[in-house]
């Protein structure tokens, strides 16, 4: 039996019942006011056939009701920073966009609890300057400034996951808007709650296929109050997790990032934003680079010095030829080198960005096999990855020149064959960034079957209200 097809969208209908709902500050239907949204960070560029910019979890869930009610799909969209094309429209021009830079009124701390509650669109920058004279952060550190909406919606990690973990392990509670209107309730502040199915999980991390999250409950962290930053330049790559052991098994959770670098990327920075200073002076740049960072919440004291301590356990690594060389002054310098990596690289050309992982364990052998497979389809690419080797992922991203003819076809298969090893070792070829509509077929490549099938059951499951806004 087959489907019957999806139903034309009345465009005109939903602009002019929206129109009552969103008022004009709401509702944006000039071409001239689309543009903005219609592209993003990386990839996805289509054509919206209009922007709804509500200000309030009501608005949402009335604009959404509108739109199942007159068959339009509906894109949300926060800071639209991300790095799959899910929050940008195809190019049928019959796609909504839902932006929620106008929702992010709400911030109210808990401060016994640890806790906050704060609106979708709040951007992070903004939630930790407001934490910051509280003593809390949120610690999801990132290169961009999204909205937490998004955040959610992705489940970011970033440079400081192996201390405290992805957005999920510091979600409390959720706030959802399905695609008919039907707003779902999760606003626990608990962080122990066996009642059952812990139906928020469904909304974490699945970029907006099953419903909208509108507000959210976060658990909060004491700011650090004392920091130590080094850039180390180990004997070898592959000793690199030689030194993590170490440093774990010294300072154990004070351990907050270990970062690695590349030599192309780290040259890339260098050469892009000369204001940084090279750490290295005159010296030939290290093949391979680890920013480490070691913090605590301790508030003075002798014994809490990590800097101390830090650099008492890189002279030992040092007279044991662990390490080559190591830098530990100006830790904002460090830092905004390493941040700086994702805008570096574009000037050399254009970015095949991957985001991978793998087991630790398994790290070092990817690494190798990974670079000689690109060198053996294209040796003219350069290869500049970086990322969180503290938990496995890295951003394998690759250089193809601008003096080269860009070969879509040949960076397919660069792409396939760097994922099939990220397969072989037991990785997922999406570690951070998600799915979206730029990752679909890789989705259905890699992803087992089990979990496929899982998944399409709870979209049937959901499906009337879903609209078709799904994954594969």
């Amino acid at each position: 039996m087959n489907a019957r097809p999806a139903p034309l969208p009345d465009l005109d209908g939903c602009i002019s019942a929206l129109s009552v709902v969103l008022g004009k500050n709401g509702l944006y239907t000039k071409r001239e006011d689309l543009a903005r949204y219609e592209t993003g960070a990386r990839y996805g560029a289509g054509r919206a056939a209009f922007v709804m910019r509500p200000s309030s979890t009501a608005e949402v869930a009335a604009a959404l009701k509108i739109c199942a009610q007159h068959h339009v799909i509906v894109v949300p969209q926060g800071a639209n920073t991300g790095l799959v094309g899910a929050s940008t429209p195809d190019e049928s021009g019959r796609q909504a966009i839902l932006s929620f830079e106008r929702a992010a009124s709400t911030l109210k701390v808990n401060h016994i609890n640890r806790s906050i509650e704060v609106s979708a669109g709040v951007s992070l920058s903004k939630l930790n300057d407001f934490l910051e004279s509280y003593g809390l952060w949120f610690p999801i550190d990132l290169g961009a400034d999204p909205t937490i909406g998004g955040m959610i919606a992705t489940n970011t990690g970033g440079t400081r996951f192996i201390r405290y973990g992805d957005v999920r392990r510091n979600v409390l509670g959720l706030e959802v808007v399905l695609y008919d209107g039907t707003i779902l309730n999760f606003m626990n502040e608990v962080r122990k709650d066996n009642t059952g199915l812990d139906a928020k999980q469904l909304f974490i991390g699945t970029s907006g296929q099953y419903g909208i999250v509108t507000r959210a409950v976060l658990e909060v962290h004491p700011l650090p109050q004392n920091t130590a930053t080094a850039l180390i330049v180990p004997s070898s790559p592959a000793g690199a997790l030689d030194i993590l052991l170490e440093l774990e098994e010294q300072f154990g959770p004070q351990l907050t990032s270990f970062e690695g670098i590349s030599k192309t990327a780290l040259a890339a920075v260098l050469d892009g934003v000369p204001q940084l200073r090279n750490p290295f002076l005159n010296e030939q740049l290290p093949l391979y680079s680890l920013l480490v960072e070691v913090s605590t919440w301790n508030k003075g004291g002798a014994s809490l010095a990590v800097d101390e301590a830090l650099e008492r356990e890189l002279e030992r690594a040092f007279e044991a030829g662990e390490i080559e060389n190591a830098f530990t002054q100006d830790a904002a310098n460090l830092w905004s080198i390493r941040h700086h990596i994702s805008d570096s690289l574009k000037l050399k050309g254009k970015v095949i960005a991957l985001d991978v992982s793998v087991p630790r364990d398994r790290f070092v052998e990817f690494r190798d096999e990974a670079c000689a497979e690109v060198k053996r389809l294209a040796d003219f690419v350069l290869i500049a990855d970086f990322g969180h080797l503290g938990d496995g992922g890295v951003h394998f991203n690759m250089i193809w020149p601008d003096g080269v003819p860009y070969d879509a076809e040949r960076v397919e298969r660069l792409r396939t064959a760097v994922y099939d090893l990220v397969a072989a070792h037991g990785g997922s070829f999406s570690a951070e960034h998600g799915v979206g509509p730029f990752n679909a077929h890789y989705y259905e490549r890699y992803v087992p079957a089990a979990k496929q099938s899982i998944q399409h059951l709870i979209e049937e499951a959901l499906a009337s209200r879903s609209l078709g806004n799904t994954l594969p």
